[in-house]
């Protein structure tokens, strides 16, 4: 998971988990200090780019600088000044302020800037240990670069050996209060939208899904005994035969349900949504785990991540109610961007049902995976977080809504 969703006025701004800078070049040249800087290239298209010729490569983006500077993960404000120097030559390095955001459980983030309320900041985002093993971070690149070419994605500034710069966005990281008010649910919606109506460059693109849990699996199987001092504390980890036999039944029954394969965020956790009030609009941020999937797994997971992650309550998972008004702002919205005026926004009771269905039945997909996930940190990250409690609250969660979630059916 990365980093981290109102209506009336938004309560004070907790930090703006992992945001961007604005207001610096969107083609940054050589710095000053280029002798370590690199041009690192990955499809997408940027906006601001030529066209490519008729019958070229569509997908062709901007140039990512890539600087050849590491960030020690256990202290990252030195590298991340060092950063700085090379990306913002202009700036009186004695008066660089920094801020270090702890709402993340994946990597470590840090603001650098010099105005009053971060309005020049440069967010600087390193890593998590061992975080290679699940996250390809060349998808990544690519992945928020086409977003950034579609108006769905902040600047990106540069990578850099174990990390991005990119710009601050504005606005306060939403909690779990924030994405049950229908303003802001209703926001949500329409941006998920936006970027699910991403087209695919005329490929017919496969889901992740499998490749992923299948990927996160053998991870677990490499050490499904954590390391903690109390034994007991691993009663609720269900054995491999038991995962597998999951795993292989999932697919079977998700695969089954028809929904269709598009660009997805795939971590929708309420910290990782922008509510920006001024403009009325939301953005998501961090997108490790970006790429095509199916669509009502994005969706499901996004109303299980209703439930907040360092204090789980799957009490507080949205009511039919209000998934059904969710879906409808969804519907009405994915369909205007995919099909235009011509095949209208009308949303059928028939149409909200099926999708109603098929999100809450791949949500079942969405514990399974961050409980695997889950176990993974738990042997690897640095982070001060319980992974092995978060876990066993998603495989909990898992089998407790496995027979709820199987029973319902679609319209026909």
């Amino acid at each position: 998971m990365a980093s981290q969703r109102r209506a009336a006025p938004p309560p004070p701004p907790p930090p703006p988990h992992g945001r961007r800078p604005r207001g610096s070049p969107r083609h940054m040249g050589r710095s000053s200090g280029g002798s370590e800087l690199a041009m690192a290239v990955s499809p997408g298209r940027c906006p601001d780019c030529p066209a490519p010729e008729r019958g070229g490569d569509a997908g062709a983006i901007c140039s990512v600088p890539h600087l050849g500077i590491a960030v020690d993960e256990r202290d990252v404000l030195p590298g991340a000044l060092r950063l700085m120097r090379e990306l913002r030559p202009g700036w009186d390095p004695a008066k660089v302020k920094t801020k270090l955001f702890t709402d993340g459980i994946t990597n470590k983030l840090v603001a650098c800037y010099t105005e009053e309320g971060l309005g020049d900041a440069v967010l600087v985002r390193v890593y998590g240990r061992r975080t290679e093993l699940f996250v390809d971070r060349e998808t990544e690149l690519r992945n928020f670069q086409v977003l950034r070419a579609h108006g769905c994605a902040p600047d990106l500034y540069c990578a850099f050996h174990n990390g991005l710069c990119y710009q601050f966005l504005p606005g306060v990281a939403l909690g779990p209060h924030h994405v049950r008010d229908p303003h802001i649910f209703r926001l949500v919606a329409q941006q998920m939208a936006r970027v699910h109506a991403i087209h695919a460059n005329g490929s017919l693109p496969k889901a992740i899904l499998w490749q992923k849990l299948h990927k996160y699996l053998t991870l677990v199987k490499m050490d499904l005994s954590p390391k903690v001092s109390n034994p007991s504390l691993q009663q609720d980890v269900p054995s491999l035969e038991v995962l597998e036999h999951e795993l292989a039944w999932m697919r079977e029954a998700l695969s089954q349900l028809g929904s269709p394969v598009v660009l997805c965020h795939n971590d929708l956790l309420c910290k990782n949504i922008i509510y920006d009030q001024t403009r009325e609009q939301v953005h998501f941020i961090d997108y490790e785990y970006t790429g095509y999937n199916y669509q009502a797994f994005d969706i499901g997971n996004h109303f299980n991540e209703f439930a907040g992650v360092k204090e789980v309550d799957y009490g507080l998972y949205p009511s039919k109610e209000t998934q059904l008004q969710w879906l409808h702002s969804y519907l009405q919205a994915f369909k205007q961007l995919t099909q235009g005026e011509r095949g209208g926004t009308e949303v059928s009771r028939e149409e909200l049902e099926a999708l109603y269905v098929q999100v809450n039945k791949f949500a079942l997909a969405s514990h399974f995976l961050w409980a695997c996930w889950g176990l993974i940190q738990d042997k690897y990250s640095t982070i001060d977080f319980n992974f092995l409690r978060y876990a066993k609250l998603r495989f909990k969660q898992y089998f407790k809504m496995k027979p709820v979630v199987m029973a319902l059916q679609s319209p026909k």
